[in-house]
């Protein structure tokens, strides 16, 4: 990979359930093609030799060994949501190899719930065992990471405020149905962005692919790939029905951004 090269990698592009659903005999769900069997919700960005994490979905090991992962260098976090949560013990593997700890980067609301929920990782009064070695570090406002910026992007996912991530011509934006003005006005001039289109029938927390195709005209990136696709969403069907210029997501979806050009593959 080129020295100024980000490259974005979709390891998970389902929503909360995954796809195929657990007992469902729909046609999606049954389908066989790829592009119809999904993790759970999550990218990897690369740059360098440095890897950072979007999320810890619930699929994180499946997805990890899917893409030949072998070292996390931190983790942001969008919610605390389980689906990009509960894979946080998984990152355990990642700390035996680099024998360091891994940073966690998110909004204190995020970051509590994760220390609550995950007591047994960051008590320190507990036996020592296997586990995870992490730190918490809350954010506000952009940081620099390894010659990146990352810029915290605050939405509403129904009445909870989660962050979607900006690293220069990239933007995230998972899990949402309102982007406040202020925010808007953080996404100009992207040439890839991958955004939250669940379904086509309305949801009171997420976008349905309508609400989304509308927010992405607004938005105006040269690419958008909507994720966190339900089970109403049949991808060689319907990714042949949507505007030009945006797509959906797929698990191992790579997208290289270097410069002011974007690579899709």
């Amino acid at each position: 990979m080129l020295e100024d090269t980000l490259k974005i990698t979709v390891l998970g592009s389902g929503t909360s359930t995954g796809i195929p659903v657990i007992g469902c005999r729909c046609a999606v769900c049954l389908s066989d093609h790829p592009r119809n069997r999904r993790t759970r919700c999550s990218v990897l960005l690369s740059y360098g030799k440095h890897n950072i994490l979007i999320d810890t979905s619930t699929d994180l090991r499946q997805q990890a060994l899917r893409e030949d992962i072998r070292h996390i260098d931190a983790v942001f976090y969008t919610h605390s949501h389980a689906d990009h949560l509960h894979g946080i013990d998984d990152l355990r593997g990642f700390n035996l190899r680099s024998k360091e700890p891994i940073p966690l980067y998110g909004s204190n609301q995020t970051l509590s719930t994760i220390r609550k929920s995950f007591s047994y990782i960051f008590d320190k009064s507990e036996p020592v065992s296997y586990i995870p070695r992490l730190e918490l570090h809350p954010i506000e406002t952009s940081i620099e990471l390894f010659n990146l910026t990352m810029t915290p992007i605050s939405m509403l996912h129904g009445k909870l405020q989660t962050y979607g991530y900006r690293c220069g011509p990239f933007a995230y934006l998972t899990d949402c149905n309102v982007i406040p003005p202020e925010s808007l006005k953080q996404l100009e001039n992207l040439e890839l962005l991958i955004l939250d289109g669940l379904r086509f029938s309305p949801h009171n927390t997420h976008f349905n692919i309508p609400q989304a195709i509308e927010i992405a005209k607004e938005i105006g990136a040269k690419q958008t790939l909507l994720t966190h696709l339900s089970h109403e969403v049949d991808h060689p069907v319907h990714d042949r029905e949507l505007p030009g210029g945006i797509n959906l997501a797929y698990d191992g979806q790579q997208i290289s951004l270097h410069l002011n050009s974007a690579r899709m593959k």
